[in-house]
């Protein structure tokens, strides 16, 4: 029965209808909730009826919502209302691609624009293990926004009542009034349907492929790609036909189209293209000019009798030229088609990190991968440790000893590794061995290794370059900073001569200013020369200088004997993540031609989002953005972040109205800001004094309303970082030291001159958070070779007692002081019971309460809070965003020479 404006089901009001078919009615709705206007799709009841079929289908709906992408169309809930169950999704405005069909062809550029955007959706689903299986013009909506895929996924799960798949409206379809006139014709379906479908065989992301060039041959010609006059004729020409050429069809279409598409509709899945992303690129590339506008080669018939007729010499003159030149470009083609053939092709592939672990490819901790100058191994870290892997076996290995280990590099011979740890710069051989200490670097920004056994390094993020003997000595300075110009020369790289050295050269005040700019600077001394404007970093390659611009990985003409750029940059790859923390293109190449790239993430950043202890979305503040660092005010009224890499600022959100502001100017690098326990001011930490040969971290408290002036605390020449603010108002605490070598001290704001170690070691510790009552510090540590939680007593320290048993980090107390939370690394928020009521502190198990994806920003900061009534937790949620991709580019020359 129809449902009638102003019923309800759930918190959805009922508006209006939209439409109906035979996979249910779609209406129109309000969510009260969450104040917003979305469609609600009530089920039918021969659905709605099998309790298997409810279950299957509550599955797959959760799998779907996770689906976080802008061209796909969101499912946001689903439920039932007594007998009723329904589904809840965005709701779209615009016309399907299938009414927009029925007024002819797209132009080649929307054919293009909505090619590549529905090859991004596929792609993201594709990754995610979910087929699509019914993609159509009827299941793609375009909107303002771009294009918007329908019916994602759960057909394929969902019987129809005569026992098969539901083949034609799926679940998450909105009906309109063009596919309501074809509801129950089979021939709608097929028409996209792929020959393994046909066939009764798996469906796999290949079989979107199919349908997708289907699709995209209708978009470019207005024409469906497979026609027949019954359900036989139409399977005969999909398992058997090929459609026209595009070309054919549109003759001002490039050529380069034609080939995408064909390969889409290969019958066999492995003569297809293998992957969505594959065929985005594709559409990126001939979007982007190499083709387009550039007609395929037109065909030459002869008339009937297979004579052609002169009637005028005019005419043979033409006919002749043209035989000339067509042998011409015959001839053309076959030296170019041999010079290719005899040149190697690029190869793209992918890496994977090892088993359980992930990259981290940015931000100050950074270990991003690094290339071996023969392009035969890489050296990356993940879980913790340095690893070796082959890229002519594939096999991996963790170096022993190397627990935190940051931006590796490579001797010259490929034999050892240079990295940094604890504050020290360090060398191990590649296939395992002792880790030797060479220097001190507190907070590097790069390093590189000469064939002279030179080892030119950045130990610390502000000034300049050093030299010291890979096998240990004496620190030479090699650069010096002009600090009218800049803070910080970091990211060097050696030239083949292994005398200069390239580094970046750029002004923490304004890292994008013309000052900055790729230098080269020499080990016999004399002024370095500038090379190039850049803020980002420079590596050189045989006859180029590689550096990202603009997600573009690009490659400057270079002379290396004459220390000079040649020539306009070309592109080499787009979509290439570019580090903005650290000023640093994410990419290593080898001399003879390997790349290796990190592939810029769509949608990235955190959304502030509200869950409940079950870990189901409430609601959510604000909008999608870069900050990070969240802390969660004490009241919950409000919440602080950092935002504006690498010149940060503390950026207050009201949680109510979702409105943000921003509390401080000072466009200086701002480290983990903490609330006082009455929510009335905020501490925080500055790197002050830049333009001065030495740093100083100053330690102020504002107030959060944003009506006075900061008020310096604690100044200190060692880097501190607050983590928390004691429940008494007297004590801080605070990470000392340099990056991934910290100790946990204690601030007390009367006395800060009295401060003192609370928590120190060898390895790591840091994050400490007071419990309710003070009795207590919780904290991360590295003790045991890996981040565990622990916790130990205040202000005494001493005894530690251990919290998580499998990895642990930013753990955060219930406001009754009974529960730890924290963050496993596989991705779980844990929970451990405890009880620090007596003189000691007792842990009970901690048991995992749901997965989430926090985002932390560029530096290791926290993402999650929890809210004094203990029913709900703030999560800064990096959503559906992916791990790094990483490609492997082989030969990727010969992209430029094509």
């Amino acid at each position: 029965m129809p449902l009638t404006p102003g019923s309800r089901l759930g918190p959805y009001e009922i508006l209006a209808s939209i439409g109906a078919g035979g996979m249910g009615e779609v209406y129109r709705a309000r969510d009260t909730r969450l104040e917003r206007t979305v469609a609600v799709k009530v089920l039918p009841e021969h659905l709605s009826r099998s309790p298997e079929v409810r279950q299957r289908f509550e599955r797959e709906a959760k799998t779907i919502s996770q689906l976080s992408h802008p061209h796909i169309c969101a499912l946001y809930d689903v439920g039932h209302e007594g007998e009723t169950e329904y589904l809840v999704m965005e709701l779209l405005e615009g016309e399907t691609l299938s009414d927009r069909l029925g007024k002819g062809a797209l132009p080649l550029e929307q054919t293009l624009r909505y090619g590549t955007e529905i090859a991004d959706a596929l792609d993201k689903a594709h990754r995610q293990g979910i087929v699509h299986r019914d993609l159509k013009p009827g299941n793609i909506m375009l909107t303002r926004s771009g294009v918007k895929l329908l019916d994602f996924g759960l057909a394929k799960v969902l019987p129809s009542p005569g026992g098969r798949d539901a083949g034609g409206e799926g679940l998450t379809s909105v009906p309109t009034q063009a596919n309501l006139t074809q509801e129950g014709t089979i021939l709608g379906t097929f028409q996209y349907m792929a020959p393994e479908q046909l066939e009764g065989k798996e469906a796999d992301a290949r079989t979107d492929i199919f349908a997708f060039g289907a699709v995209l041959y209708e978009m470019a010609t207005g024409r469906k790609a497979f026609a027949g006059t019954s359900q036989a004729s139409l399977i005969s020409a999909i398992l058997r036909d090929d459609p026209q050429p595009i070309s054919q069809a549109q003759p001002m279409s490039p050529a380069a189209l034609d080939r995408v598409v064909k390969t889409c509709l290969a019958k066999d899945p492995e003569d297809r293209w293998q992957s969505a992303a594959d065929l985005r690129r594709e559409l990126r590339w001939i979007a982007e000019g190499s083709q387009a506008g550039v007609p395929a080669a037109a065909s030459i018939s002869p008339s009937k009798g297979g004579r052609v007729k002169v009637r005028r010499s005019s005419d043979l003159l033409a006919w002749g030229t043209a035989f000339l030149a067509l042998l011409g470009i015959v001839y053309l083609a076959r030296e170019v088609l041999h010079l290719r053939r005899s040149q190697p092709q690029p190869i793209h592939s992918y890496l994977i990190p090892p088993e359980g672990a992930s990259f981290h490819l940015t931000g100050d901790e950074a270990s991003p991968i690094a290339i071996s100058p023969d392009g035969g191994s890489v050296a990356f870290g993940a879980a913790n440790k340095l690893w070796v892997q082959s890229l002519r076996t594939g096999a991996s290995a963790s170096l022993a000893s190397t627990e935190g280990a940051q931006l590796p590099f490579w001797s010259p011979d490929g034999r050892s590794v240079g990295f940094f740890a604890s504050g020290k710069l360090k060398t191990v051989e590649a296939a395992g061995g002792p880790v030797q200490v060479v220097a001190d670097a507190p907070t590097p920004r790069g390093g590189t290794w000469s064939q002279d056994g030179v080892i030119v390094f950045t130990p610390d993020f502000r000034g300049g370059l050093v030299r010291v003997p890979a096998s240990g000595g004496a620190v030479v300075p090699l650069t010096k900073v002009d600090l009218s110009r800049h803070t910080t020369h970091r990211w060097p790289s050696f030239l083949p001569d292994g005398r200069h050295v390239l580094y970046l050269a750029a002004n923490h005040g304004n890292p994008r200013s013309e000052q900055s700019g790729i230098y080269v600077a020499s080990l016999d001394g004399g002024e370095p020369r500038r090379l190039m404007a850049s803020y980002g970093s420079a590596q050189y390659v045989p006859g180029y200088l590689l550096s990202v611009r603009d997600a573009n990985l690009m490659a400057a003409p270079f002379d290396a004997r004459r220390l000079s750029v040649t020539g306009q940059s070309v592109r080499i790859a787009s979509n290439v993540n570019f580090d903005y923390g650290t000023w640093r293109g994410v990419f290593t190449a080898s001399q003879n031609g390997v790349l290796v790239y990190q592939v810029q993430r769509d949608s990235a950043g955190g959304q502030l989002t509200w869950i409940d202890m079950s870990g189901h979305p409430l609601s959510t503040v604000g909008e999608r953005t870069e900050a990070y660092a969240l802390r969660l005010s004490p009241d919950n009224r409000r919440a602080s972040l950092i935002l504006g890499d690498p010149n940060n600022d503390i950026w207050i959100y009201e949680l109510e109205r979702g409105v943000r502001t921003r509390l401080t100017t000072d466009a200086q690098v701002i480290l983990s800001p903490v609330w006082s326990r009455d929510s009335s001011e905020i501490l925080f930490v500055t790197g002050e004094s830049l333009q001065k040969p030495e740093v100083e971290y100053v330690m102020a408290t504002i107030p959060a309303n944003g009506a006075g002036q900061k008020k310096v605390i604690y100044k200190s020449p060692v880097r501190i970082e607050p983590t928390d603010w004691s429940p008494d108002g007297r004590y801080v605490l605070v990470d000392k030291g340099t990056i991934g070598a910290t100790d946990i001290w204690v601030v007390p704001l009367a006395s800060p001159e009295k401060a003192f170690p609370l928590v120190a070691s060898p390895v790591l510790d840091g994050n400490g958070q007071f419990s309710p009552d003070g009795r207590w510090v919780a904290y991360c540590s590295q003790q045991s070779g890996r981040f565990e939680v622990y916790v130990t007593s205040f202000p005494g320290g001493g005894a530690r007692w251990q919290v998580s048993a499998n990895t642990g980090a930013q753990p955060r107390w219930s406001a009754d002081g009974q529960t730890l939370y924290f963050l496993s690394l596989t991705g779980q928020l844990m929970a451990a019971s405890v009880d620090g009521k007596g003189a000691q502190f007792t842990v009970k198990e901690a048991k995992p309460m749901f997965p989430v994806n926090v985002f932390i920003g560029p530096r290791i900061s926290w993402g999650y809070d929890v809210a004094a009534d203990g029913k709900r937790f703030l999560i800064n949620s990096a959503g559906e965003a992916e791990a790094p991709r990483v490609v492997l580019l082989a030969n990727w020359p010969s992209e430029i020479q094509k």
